[in-house]
């Protein structure tokens, strides 16, 4: 499966922006989608992750309460609501195909990676 992040953009602090992973070649059906990030000078770090069992999601504790994972497999979709933003939010952000949800950015279970889209939080 193919993937391809977009969405991103500038956005002031507080503010809102909805990233979409758009997958091609596959299915999304049997795909836990992950959503990951990495700022300049910094480690990737996970951000959330939906599982394809049921559902279930799961988020870092910094984006707990303000951003939302959600996926719609019959339009080959993952969404990231992101609200509240804060500056801390500014990363390149990837989305990720694997069989399981880990928010580690382990590439033995995050087997297909899209390309980035940024997100710029600033005043």
């Amino acid at each position: 499966v193919q993937l391809q992040a977009s969405g991103g953009g500038l956005v002031q602090p507080g503010g809102s922006l909805r990233l979409s992973c758009a997958a091609s070649g596959d299915s999304l059906d049997y795909y836990a989608i992950g959503w990951f990030r990495q700022a300049p000078g910094q480690a990737r770090e996970g951000v959330s992750c939906i599982s394809w069992r049921d559902d279930s999601t799961y988020y870092a504790d910094s984006v707990k309460g303000r951003f939302t994972t959600s996926r719609d497999n019959a339009k080959r979709a993952v969404y990231l609501e992101m609200k509240s933003l804060k500056l801390e939010d500014t990363a390149l952000y990837h989305c990720a195909a694997g069989a399981m949800c880990d928010l580690k950015p382990n590439m033995e279970v995050w087997v297909n990676w899209g390309q980035g889209t940024l997100v710029t939080v600033s005043s």
